[in-house]
C-alpha cells in the first residue's frame, strides 16, 4: 500500500487519465475528487463490498435452478 500525504488543492495522479485531488479536510474528514474517464467503475469501499457479495451469490445459483425457473416462466396454461 502507498501511503501518500497531501494538502487541500493537491493531487495524485494514477496513470494517465486518473486524477485524485484532496478538496477539503474537515476533522477526521476528508472530500475528495476524482477525475476518471466513465469506463471506470468508482466505489466506496462498503459498496464494492455488497457488489461482490451479491455476485457471489449470483454464481452460486445452479444452472439447472436457473433453467427450472425459466422454464416454469413458459408454460402453457
Amino acid at each position: 500500500m502507498l501511503v501518500l500525504t497531501r494538502k487541500i488543492g493537491e493531487s495524485i495522479r494514477i496513470n494517465d487519465n486518473i486524477s485524485i485531488t484532496v478538496m477539503e479536510i474537515d476533522g477526521r474528514s476528508v472530500k475528495i475528487a476524482i477525475d476518471a474517464p466513465r469506463s471506470v467503475p468508482i466505489h466506496r469501499e462498503e459498496i464494492f463490498q455488497r457488489i461482490q457479495e451479491e455476485n457471489k451469490s449470483a454464481a452460486a445459483t445452479s444452472a439447472a435452478e436457473d433453467l427450472t425457473k425459466i422454464a416454469g416462466l413458459f408454460k402453457k396454461k
